[in-house]
Parts: C-alpha cells; structure tokens; sequence
C-alpha cells in the first residue's frame, strides 16, 4: 500500500485556536503537551495531539515501521500564516537522531497539511512544526509494542519531501 492516498480519509478538523496547555509528568520524566481540547496552537499553526499526548505503535494498530526502523504515523498541522511547513524534533529522555517530518506537495501555502512525524526510536520527544519564523512546539512520549505496526513504509513518493526541522 502506497502512502499518498492514505490522506483523503484522514480523520481530522483543526480549528483556529490559541488553547491554554498544561504539561503534566507521564511515563517518569517526560512532560508531555496536554492542550485543553486535544487542540495545541498559537497564532501561526495549530495540531491536534493524540490522546495522553502519547503514539503507541502495536501489532494491528496506526502507523508504520521505516526502512531504518523508525516509527512514523499520519498527523496534520494547520497553517494560519502562509509558508512552508518544515517539522523536526529531538528525543528529550535519550540519544537518538532527530524527529523527521514526511510532507506532500500540493497543498495550498496556507491551511490544512498533512505530514507523517517520523520517530527514530521510541522515547519522549520534542516536535517544532516552523512556517517562516513562526513555530509551535509540543512534547510526546512514543511507545512500541512488539514488532509495531504491520504497515512497513515504502519510501517517499514523487513530490514528498523530508524535514527534520
């Protein structure tokens, strides 16, 4: 199964909100990102965090195995400035390579952008999604069970880019 139609189905409305957060201690030491609504964004973008601020990759479940071994799962952001959306971020509890974003083009400088993050490995991480100088920043904590998800990624298609930040 290729990636690129993965998108038309993808389940998520994101409103134009500037919530308050709250950040709370999961998993001993990491402080995930706990936006009121499940919504995390400020003027520029905006993203809709999982539940717990928590990515579990399990046999059955979301997402995909990497060539590398990483863990990479559908998540969109949306733009309220226009530009282009670069998405990185770092391991906060460990030693790992950074976070990477996969990224489609063919969405408008401004509004909806799907992406797949992309983590090295599992662990607390720290995300920037940048358009410009613009930036939003949010922490996760991703959890593999098993082998993970079936699903093994099959590169990028034509038109998709990588980001690391």
């Amino acid at each position: 199964m290729r990636h690129g139609a993965l998108f038309v189905a993808l389940p998520l409305i994101i409103a134009a909100t500037s919530p308050a957060k709250a950040t709370e201690v999961a998993s001993g030491s990491c402080p995930i990102t706990y936006p009121q609504g499940g919504i995390q964004g400020n003027e520029s973008l905006t993203a809709v965090l999982p539940k717990g601020g928590t990515f579990v990759f399990a046999p059955g479940g979301s997402g995909f195995v990497d060539r590398d071994g990483a863990l990479g799962i559908k998540f969109a952001f949306d733009r309220l400035v226009a530009g282009e959306l670069s998405v990185g971020g770092r391991r906060l509890d460990g030693k790992a390579g950074p976070a990477r974003a996969y990224i489609p083009h063919g969405y408008r400088d401004i509004g909806f952008q799907p992406t797949y993050l992309v983590f090295p490995t599992p662990g607390c991480w720290e995300i920037t999604g940048r358009v410009g100088t613009a930036k939003l920043t949010f922490v996760l904590f991703v959890e593999k069970v098993g082998d993970g998800p079936a699903w093994k990624f099959e590169g990028l298609d034509r038109g998709w880019r990588q980001t690391t930040g």
